[in-house]
């Protein structure tokens, strides 16, 4: 299991796709084994042992959000990131807190809805396709409990063996571009989104969930080939066969034990500390005192139950570079106990998420060309090149730590990605006289590259 991994085992999938940032990776690590711990200490304990909610303290661009994103992934954990800032007050025209839990729900709910459809798929598909064999072959029109006499006798063996037939044709996939009419359940577009974002909405509530008991969903004809009849069958078999009281057990579940909610800006919600305690840092303050009690541990009501936020884990990011973490109000302190400070990318740091990551950026601009029949290279020169560029544009102008890598290579490669059309293929290979060239005027020129790097 991907939550059974080790602190150390952590660190070494996290350092794939995350340059740098040894504090961070370990303490991350930590948390999510602590996870693990738990459910496996003495059952009178689980329930007093708290998780230890994290801050991440750093300037942006440096991996903050990079390291919950692919620690929820790495524990197979339903998570969710918000922004703070997206909260506001209650009285105010805003989202009311208690909805990332409500998000959160649902995102537990897909996730375990997709793995028990997963589970039933083969089920499903030969579901699907007797569903098909019966359009293509519709019943006899014998009376149900009639006699069956010796030549309808003869006409069913017919028809059974037809129908192997055509089975073979539709496993072999001979069948697959052959029109059919097939009914499926219509898609009935959401009926809360035209209420407010205080609507109910907010209260977990579905009005379709409400009245979807008192008569039958609407059913519609569509009219598609056989390959796509089976797609859609095989859904709605799916769907049938899975025990949707179960999934909502166990999504809860997963919520309330292995949940892992991601407060992106925290920053912006604190009170800056040259300022007084009016205008706008009321309004702050407020949306702390609302997020306190989801994070200390509160029922939230969804509409698929009670969530408990005991022990769901709360890590919280900012750039922190107006206020300080001792801005915000004590009791939003204590309940993250566990701080962490990413530190400023280097030029170094730059060449390795060049290179190094599984999902590099290098990679990704040569897998884009690659599908225009152009081969893109670069040489090592050009890679720390580009580095040197990301670095020293950061230090002179805003430093937007990785992201600026994204805008570099953006304009250096602007013309051949302009340019490649699919027409032949192409090799370009790229060095380091050619990333001077094309980059040398806009770096020099400092307030040119405000508006372009």
């Amino acid at each position: 299991m991907a939550n059974e991994r080790t602190p150390r085992q952590i660190v070494a999938e996290l350092d794939q796709y995350v340059i740098g940032q040894t504090d961070a990776k370990r303490t991350v690590a930590i948390a999510l084994r602590n996870r693990w711990r738990r459910r496996n200490a003495a059952e009178d304990m689980r329930d007093e042992i708290m998780p230890s909610n994290i801050i991440m303290i750093g300037p942006t661009g440096v991996g903050k959000t990079e390291i919950a994103r692919r620690l929820a992934r790495l524990a197979g954990a339903p998570f969710i990131k918000v922004e703070a800032t997206k909260f506001t007050e209650v009285g105010y025209v805003g989202r009311d807190v208690d909805s990332m839990i409500r998000d959160l729900a649902d995102i537990a709910i897909n996730m375990v809805r997709d793995e028990h459809q997963e589970k039933v798929q083969v089920r499903a598909l030969e579901l699907a396709e007797q569903r098909v064999l019966d359009i293509l072959l519709p019943a006899s029109n014998q009376p149900a409990g009639q006699e069956e006499t010796t030549d309808q006798s003869v006409e069913e063996t017919r028809r059974q063996r037809t129908r192997d037939r055509f089975h073979s044709m539709l496993k072999r996939g001979d069948l697959n571009h052959r029109e059919i009419e097939i009914e499926v359940a219509s898609d009935g577009s959401p009926m809360l989104q035209v209420f407010g974002p205080m609507g109910l909405e907010e209260m977990g509530m579905n009005i379709q969930d409400l009245f979807g008991n008192m008569g039958n969903k609407r059913r519609k004809k569509r009219r598609v080939v056989v390959q796509e009849a089976i797609e859609l069958l095989a859904k709605e078999e799916a769907h049938k066969l899975v025990d949707m009281d179960k999934v909502s057990a166990e999504a809860l579940d997963r919520v309330q034990h292995s949940g892992i909610v991601f407060i992106d800006e925290i920053d912006k919600v604190a009170r800056r500390s040259s300022s007084g305690r009016s205008g706008p840092d009321v309004s702050r303050e407020g949306v702390q005192r609302d997020l306190l009690p989801i994070v200390e541990g509160s029922t939230v009501t969804t509409k698929y139950g009670l969530v408990r936020t005991d022990h769901v884990l709360f890590v919280a990011s900012g750039a922190f570079h107006v206020s300080k973490p001792s801005d915000l109000i004590p009791e939003m302190q204590g309940r993250f106990p566990i701080r962490v400070e990413l530190r400023s990318l280097t030029e170094n740091d730059f060449y390795r998420i060049l290179t190094e990551p599984r999902n590099a950026l290098l990679k990704q601009y040569e897998a884009l060309l690659a599908s225009e029949r152009v081969t893109l290279s670069f040489t090592d020169a050009a890679v720390r090149a580009i580095a040197h560029t990301a670095a020293r544009v950061n230090s002179e102008v805003e430093n937007i730590g990785a992201r600026r890598l994204h805008t570099i290579l953006t304009t250096l490669l602007e013309d051949i990605l302009f340019e490649a059309d699919g027409t032949g293929p192409t090799t370009i290979c790229i060095d380091g006289g050619e990333v001077g060239k094309r980059l040398q005027g806009i770096v020099e020129d400092r307030d040119l590259s405000q508006y372009i790097l």
